[in-house]
């Protein structure tokens, strides 16, 4: 579960290592879960890369502490909160992705990152 002023950890190579969540994009609600869009701001990043600091992009949120329930019984939750930068088009900024991402975001009709991820649980 993400809500404003949540720092998530950025999971891609866009240049970005941390954003704040200032704003919730494709969730009812005041908190997003996976496979939400946010609108963050680039809290740290890396020198000559496309993302700096301070710039307002938009992430899907690919993995949060809160516990994921799925339609089987079974629950899934990471140890940290982490998103993916992307563009207009909701296409990833990055040409990879590390670490896991949660299978509800194939939902939310983001192939792009799912071909991309390592690891799609």
């Amino acid at each position: 579960m993400v809500q404003k002023q949540t720092r998530l950890l950025v999971t891609d190579n866009s240049g970005a290592k941390q954003i704040l969540c200032i704003g919730i994009i494709s969730s009812k609600g005041k908190t997003a879960t996976v496979g939400d869009v946010i609108l963050g701001v680039v809290k740290n990043s890396y020198p000559d890369m496309p993302v700096k600091k301070s710039d307002l992009v938009k992430a899907v949120v690919v993995r949060t502490k809160k516990p994921i329930n799925r339609p089987d019984g079974s629950q899934l939750y990471f140890s940290d909160n982490a998103a993916v930068v992307v563009n207009n088009n909701y296409d990833p900024v990055g040409s990879r992705i590390f670490g896991p991402v949660a299978r509800e975001v194939r939902d939310k009709k983001m192939l792009k990152l799912i071909s991309l991820a390592e690891e799609v649980l």
